[in-house]
């Protein structure tokens, strides 16, 4: 399923020639609903975000007046405030079996490819909805948690903040991207909306801890507030080398971490798997 509203492509293929493609991209839409737009200067177009910042947009193949288009875009919802997480989230648990420590995955939008690295580290997995209250969490009996990437304003799942703010102290906790936000929520820090978010893979993170840079994959328009850290018990554990913004923090006492890139990205980049190895070993690490 498409959870986009509207596709905009420089170029369109009409005739793809991939050995694996059944259907063309135009079909794909149709069958989603989803309005395409082709024919685009696409470079200029991101000069004009770069410039100006993310904006709301509306296509359309019904009006064709600029001005109403325009004044139907100004009336069109900001992206804080709606409540996406449930949109693109599981209602059910459910479990994937494996012979290695139990990880309950809190679904707030979850990449398949976060339980595929669980999984590859021979984890049982419990996949909750994002309203999964601590109790039931800790009742499943898990040796971590992890708190998955999603859409939307981090402020805007409450619940899992306060469950995240019950669970750090009392299980491993790991967060990726919204997960790494709700995090630092939790622990009492801010977060705000960039000017314009961090999009594709080849963002330089550089570890704070080892001294190591990254190349990493990233999608998220809001960011952890630094300043906001100052007087809690965390540090900057990565920084993006592009603008300085915070990409991870570690809890200085807790067994609790989160980074705001994408290790488990596909098909890459895959240089932060690592951090998956750091989970387990922490989970290990409490057991005794």
């Amino acid at each position: 399923r498409s959870y986009v509203c509207g596709f905009v492509v420089h170029e369109e293929c009409t005739q793809p020639s991939n050995w694996r493609a059944s259907y063309r991209l135009a079909d794909f839409l149709a069958k989603e609903g989803v309005v395409g737009l082709s024919g685009i200067d696409t470079r200029a177009l991101t000069r004009h975000l770069r410039n100006f910042g993310t904006m709301r947009g509306v296509i359309s193949t019904l009006e064709e007046d600029p001005l109403a288009l325009v004044e139907k875009a100004r009336r069109s919802p900001h992206l804080s405030g709606q409540e996406l997480v449930p949109e693109v989230a599981t209602r059910e648990i459910y479990v994937l079996e494996g012979s290695g420590p139990r990880v309950v995955l809190i679904d707030l939008g979850a990449k398949l490819n976060i339980i595929r690295h669980l999984q590859k580290r021979n984890c049982e997995v419990v996949v909750v909805p994002p309203k999964a209250t601590p109790q039931e969490i800790l009742s499943l009996g898990p040796e971590g948690v992890l708190l998955s990437n999603g859409p939307g304003d981090p402020v805007d799942v409450p619940y899992t903040i306060a469950a995240t703010k019950e669970l750090i102290g009392r299980v491993p906790v790991f967060g990726i991207c919204l997960g790494h936000q709700v995090i630092a929520l939790a622990l009492g820090a801010k977060t705000y909306k960039m000017k314009f978010g961090h999009r594709g893979a080849n963002h330089p993170v550089k570890d704070l801890v080892s001294g190591k840079v990254y190349i990493t994959s990233h999608n998220h328009g809001f960011s952890v507030d630094e300043e906001s850290l100052k007087g809690l018990p965390v540090f900057v554990s990565h920084r993006n080398l592009n603008d300085q913004t915070v990409e991870g923090i570690r809890h200085r006492y807790l067994p609790v971490f989160s980074v705001q890139y994408h290790p488990e990205a596909a098909p890459g980049t895959n240089d932060a798997e690592y951090l998956f190895d750091e989970f387990l070993a922490v989970m290990r690490r409490e057991r005794r």
